[in-house]
């Protein structure tokens, strides 16, 4: 038993795999299960404590927080209410229109505003409250759907603009440090939208509305809501300016997760803010911030003691690459990819399929850009919830039972792997012979 025990991977292997079947299953609360591996992996001292609990200190997690605080503060000003106003007399007709609605908006704010959680963050409270106009009540299944179409819509849709989620950015550093590829904007978007953009926004539509039927009520009449109150002026005004921050980020340098926080610290000053001690307690779901920092934690944590990297080898030695089936080759690289994000989630597969991108065009004599753009496929369509921490942001920010997201997590995958993956195929072969 000792002897089995020496390898230095089994022990921490063990743990991650016990931490993610209990994630996928939903055996236990996420949260417990992020601070059972917390305990588990300090007591077994699988990787430094910095490591462990690195997805504290990352951005994304003081993204999901700030997220939070301000979406409290847009409810109870009454800011989202008067949006949704505006949105709930166009778009509640019918329940296909309103899914694509709310798929259209997630999919579209990706185009000026650089992070998922903060997309996420702007849009939940929105949503809710146009879901409440049209007679859509929280906890139903018309509900989850909405939710879903948020986190769904905010992450898959939005692999297909290069800087607007954390795999996308981490996959580009990757490729310029590895390999000095530089990624233009435009040729990525080209590349990705028609398939991965388009066509997979509207399978994501039409599932949502099969999984998740409603039937909206639009209001019978259109209210006034009057003039602003100070409270929403000063909270609108807010919003602007980090918006404004968010989308310039690449003058100043300042990442979102840090002008969102700085923007939750605002709203929750005395006097000038906009939410009580009270309300900040009883509205930032701190189970969720937990569930984000133990995903976040375990990708680096798998990287840092290399479990990982030793994956990703024994998985190309299995897997069917073949310079004389081309087609092959790019379903078993989407494959590969969809294998990583079990054990990495989508933040960690780029920067560890990347290094091995030089290999993988040699074993099917696919250019080295393409090797690398074929891997957004595979981390942009998780198998599972946990694999993707904006959806599992929007999940806690509904209220969505982990059932509901793995259901519509499997069914988008198994339509994208089945059709869009081939098509996907025809695409790139089509713009490479241009």
């Amino acid at each position: 038993m000792s002897l089995w025990l020496s390898d230095p991977l089994i022990l921490p292997g063990i743990i991650i795999l016990i931490t993610i079947v209990l994630w996928a299953t939903s055996a236990l609360p996420e949260y417990l299960t992020a601070l059972l591996f917390f305990a588990a992996a300090m007591v077994a001292k699988i990787a430094p404590a910095e490591v462990i609990f690195s997805g504290f200190a990352s951005s994304a997690f003081w993204l999901v927080f700030s997220g939070f605080v301000l979406g409290i503060a847009i409810r109870k000003t009454g800011l989202a209410d008067r949006v949704a106003r505006g949105l709930s007399a166009r778009l509640t007709d019918s329940w296909l229109h309103m899914v694509g609605s709310v798929v259209l908006l997630s999919y579209a704010l990706a185009f000026v505003m650089p992070s998922n959680m903060g997309r996420i963050a702007l849009l939940m409270p929105i949503v809710a409250a146009m879901a409440k106009r049209a007679s859509v009540g929280e906890g139903t299944r018309a509900w989850f759907g909405l939710a879903l179409a948020v986190g769904f819509g905010t992450f898959q849709l939005s692999a297909t603009i290069l800087p607007a989620n954390v795999p996308n950015l981490v996959m580009s550093g990757a490729a310029e440090g590895s390999y000095g590829l530089h990624l233009n904007y435009l040729p990525y978007l080209l590349l990705h939208t028609p398939v991965l953009g388009i066509l997979k926004g509207v399978v994501l539509i039409g599932l949502i509305a099969w999984l998740f039927p409603g039937k909206p009520l639009p209001p019978t009449q259109i209210e006034h809501p009057g003039p602003m109150s100070g409270e929403e002026k000063r909270l609108a005004w807010l919003l602007a300016v980090v918006l404004g921050l968010w989308v310039t980020e690449s003058w100043h340098g300042i990442g979102p997760a840090w002008i969102g926080l700085m923007a939750a610290c605002v709203t929750l000053l005395p006097r000038i803010g906009f939410i009580s001690g009270e309300e900040f307690a009883s509205g930032v779901n701190v189970r969720t911030c937990f569930y984000v920092a133990g995903i976040l934690a375990l990708a680096t944590t798998v990287t840092h003691i290399g479990l990982g990297a030793l994956v990703g080898e024994k998985l190309m030695a299995i897997m069917p690459l073949d310079t004389s089936r081309p087609f092959t080759s790019f379903a078993a690289l989407t494959g590969i990819t969809s294998l990583l994000n079990f054990i990495v989630t989508a933040n960690g597969v780029p920067a560890l399929y990347t290094t091995f991108a030089e290999s993988f065009s040699q074993a099917t004599d696919f250019p080295l850009l393409t090797v690398i753009m074929i891997q957004v496929l595979g981390y942009s369509t998780p198998l599972l919830p946990y694999m993707a921490s904006p959806i599992v942001v929007a999940m806690g920010l509904g209220k969505v039972p982990a059932r509901e997201g793995m259901k519509l997590c499997l069914a988008l995958a198994v339509v994208t792997f089945l059709i869009l993956l081939p098509l996907d195929y025809g695409w790139f072969q089509l713009l490479h012979k241009l």
